[in-house]
């Protein structure tokens, strides 16, 4: 491992909020030092068949701060999501916080603008976002100091967060038996995913896992919370010593067979300008398809 700042002894308050439509958790995280707290991968309802946008899972996330008298800090994107659309700006128009995510955002934007023919007017600096990390970079909730592992592989631009004992990992782990993200989308890869996740498991063994996605394998309940520990002896795909040639082999044949998300096309669209929906010439939110483009 390198020499991140891991402080076990730091022990915050996660609350998990499960969104059903799109099988994402996402969190509330407060520093036990303080009322700080960050939000960690939020989720903007969308029926997308309707072309309607709301509010409700976002809105549980804001009645929970605001009962809790906490003072939002972060928004923490761990990636840019193929499969459920960012609350982050409205959750900081009615909170505050500074929006957050991987620099590598910036090839995530270049190459989405090219597929959905955005125009010069599409930033793809990054600008839409208060703050890009890079690899090891710190910051704070409250006392607590949090820091971004730069794990790409599923996507060019994902990063794990850790806050004190507990890390959100994003798409990078499923939970032990659900293995791993699929790496095909562009700028995905299956080796680069398989040396990301060596670097999660390089953590201590007591270090708590924090997933996006749960799937319930098998028919088990949802679950969203477990170790590295556990991931480095039980996780299907690499857990007890899978080989990285093993896992590639594996992966690409998975992928191979795994249709495109449901809510691909509006995501990407929103979550590269940090939650915010495009809009026409007229100034009138608007999605694109693009045939053929994914």
């Amino acid at each position: 491992m390198s020499n991140y700042p891991v402080d076990l002894s730091v022990k915050p308050d996660v609350k998990a909020f499960f969104d059903p439509d799109t099988n994402t958790i996402s969190y509330v995280v407060k520093d036990p030092g303080s009322n700080a707290c960050a939000v960690v991968d939020s989720v903007m309802d969308i029926d997308y068949a309707a072309g309607r946008i709301t509010y409700g899972h976002a809105d549980s996330m804001i009645a929970w701060i605001k009962a809790n008298d906490l003072t939002l800090e972060w928004i923490i994107e761990t990636h840019v999501h193929a499969d459920h659309l960012s609350a982050a700006p409205y959750i900081q128009d009615k909170l505050g916080g500074k929006i957050g995510i991987g620099d590598k955002i910036m090839v995530v934007q270049d190459t989405f603008g090219k597929i959905f023919n955005e125009g010069t007017e599409f930033q793809r600096d990054g600008s839409q976002f208060d703050a890009l990390f890079k690899d090891g970079d710190t910051y704070h909730i409250g006392t607590m100091q949090a820091f971004a592992m730069y794990t790409p592989g599923h996507t060019p631009a994902c990063m794990v967060h850790v806050m004190g004992d507990a890390a959100f990992v994003g798409d990078t782990l499923f939970m032990p038996d659900g293995g791993s993200a699929r790496a095909d989308f562009p700028g995905g890869d299956a080796g680069t995913l398989y040396d990301s996740i060596q670097k999660v498991l390089a953590l201590p063994d007591e270090m708590r896992l924090f997933m996006c996605h749960d799937y319930g394998p098998n028919g088990r309940d949802i679950q969203w919370e477990t170790t590295v520990g556990e991931e480095k002896a039980h996780n299907i795909h690499v857990g007890g010593g899978k080989t990285r040639e093993d896992f590639i082999a594996f992966r690409t044949e998975r992928d191979r067979q795994l249709s495109m998300p449901r809510l691909i096309i509006p995501s990407l669209q929103v979550n590269m300008r940090a939650g915010e929906v495009p809009t026409d010439k007229d100034g009138r939110p608007m999605l694109k398809v693009p045939v053929n483009g994914l």
